[in-house]
């Protein structure tokens, strides 16, 4: 048996602010620097959801991508999508929305639905910009 990986992209855009309330407004600038602008500023972020598995004698898939583009709607897209990353989300609640911890979030909260479809999730890719992204492995090492 062949373990295959499978990729859906999804995409949203979010408002945030890097600022940490122990801080002094001078050590979040020195830190942040315009992410921490009181002002709030967003991204158009894309979002890479990969699973792996063996594919299916019956049909030949890892899992269903049309099952799992459903998952990344229902679990990123919809509570994301045009929100303010610090104050609209509850699941992000008491956390810092960095890209790091964003990922992990998202893994946590996708993973089960995911595995009741058949896959297993494998990584998360996360990018904030052109130049920034996160990969994350579920807290393994990749290979």
């Amino acid at each position: 048996m062949k373990t295959v990986y499978i990729t859906r992209r999804e995409t949203f855009n979010a408002a945030h602010k890097l600022y940490n309330e122990n801080w002094s407004e001078e050590k979040n600038e020195e830190v942040f620097g315009k992410c921490a602008n009181a002002n709030w500023h967003g991204h158009n972020f894309s979002i890479w959801v990969t699973v792996k598995g063996i594919p299916h004698p019956d049909t030949g898939f890892v899992m269903n991508l049309k099952d799992l583009s459903e998952i990344i709607k229902q679990y990123v897209v919809e509570p994301l999508d045009h929100r303010n990353l610090n104050l609209d989300v509850p699941f992000l609640k008491g956390i810092l929305p960095s890209t790091e911890n964003i990922a992990i979030e998202l893994w946590d909260i996708m993973a089960g639905p995911i595995q009741e479809k058949g896959g297993e999730l494998a990584k998360i890719k996360l990018v904030e910009t052109e130049n920034n992204f996160v990969e994350y492995y579920g807290g393994k090492e990749p290979f």
